[in-house]
Order: structure tokens, then sequence, then C-alpha cells
């Protein structure tokens, strides 16, 4: 009796785990691992740089992922880079006028889960007759509005103190 136990515990786990490799989650590890990178400079005292190996220890990032992330973040304006001995990435704006939604936008892409409800990147959706009558954009765009809403009223420093 005990061991038919057991096989159906062990049978019930393969399946969650089964069931949780097929997850899609909305947002990205770029995106995650972004605003902890951002959170984890906004949070220090003062603004001097830190090297990327420090941040990524500290927040559980793989070294080289991190490297792709804070180089799109600098090249969008918002870190500087100090090459050389006591290099690293630092914050060039202040924290408070850094907004989630630009981050979002840069490190994610479109805040719309469907490219006909988007504002920036607008696609027509090749399957609908009538984007008018379209029960699904119609729900995607209110959850865009409402999405874009939350992070626009966030900045840095909102989330990081």
């Amino acid at each position: 009796m005990f061991s038919n136990n057991f096989r159906g515990v062990t049978r019930v786990k393969s399946e969650i785990n089964n069931l949780k490799s097929k997850i899609q989650y909305v947002l990205s590890k770029k995106t995650k691992y972004g605003i902890k990178a951002l959170t984890y400079l906004a949070r220090r005292e003062n603004n001097e740089p830190v090297q990327i190996a420090e941040i990524a220890k500290s927040e559980h990032i793989s070294i080289k992922f991190l490297e792709s992330i804070l180089l799109l973040l600098r090249n969008s304006g918002f870190l500087g880079a100090k090459k050389g001995k006591g290099g690293g990435y630092y914050l060039i704006k202040d924290p408070k006028d850094i907004s989630m939604a630009k981050v979002y936008r840069i490190l994610e892409g479109p805040i719309a889960l469907l490219p006909c409800a988007s504002h920036n990147f607008y696609e027509r959706c090749d399957d609908c007759d009538d984007e008018t009558t379209c029960a699904a954009r119609r729900l995607m765009t209110e959850v865009r509005d409402n999405t874009l809403k939350i992070l626009e009223s966030n900045s840095l420093a909102d989330i990081a103190f």
C-alpha cells in the first residue's frame, strides 16, 4: 500500500514539474535583472562606480548576461561607465527621474501584450477581421492601459526605497 501511494505522489510531482516547465512568464529575465541592477545602484549611499561582478554577485545574475543589460541601459542614457581602476557602472540620473515605463520599454519592448493593442509598436493581427469588435484586443488594451499607468506612476526611487 505504501509503495502505491509513493508512486502516486511521485507521478503527481512529475506532472507538476512538467507543467512548471511549460509556464511562460510575461516579464523577461533581461527586464527583471535590469530592474534589479538599477535598484542595486539606486540604493547605494554614494554614486561611485560599481563593478559588474559586485552587482552580479549581490543580485544572483550571470556576469555575461548582466554586461549586455548594463550596456543597453548605458546606451539608453540611464547609466554611465568608468573604465580602469575604480571603474564600473553608476546612475547618471537621479532615481526619481528614471521612469519605470521607460526602463520597461528599453529592456522589454512593447507594454501591450498584443501588437494590435500597442501604442508604439502597433501591428494589425493577421487573424482579425474587425479590430473594433475584437474581444481580445479590447481586453489587452485595458491591460496595457493599467500596466502603463502603474509603470508611469513609479520611478526607480519609488521601487528602490
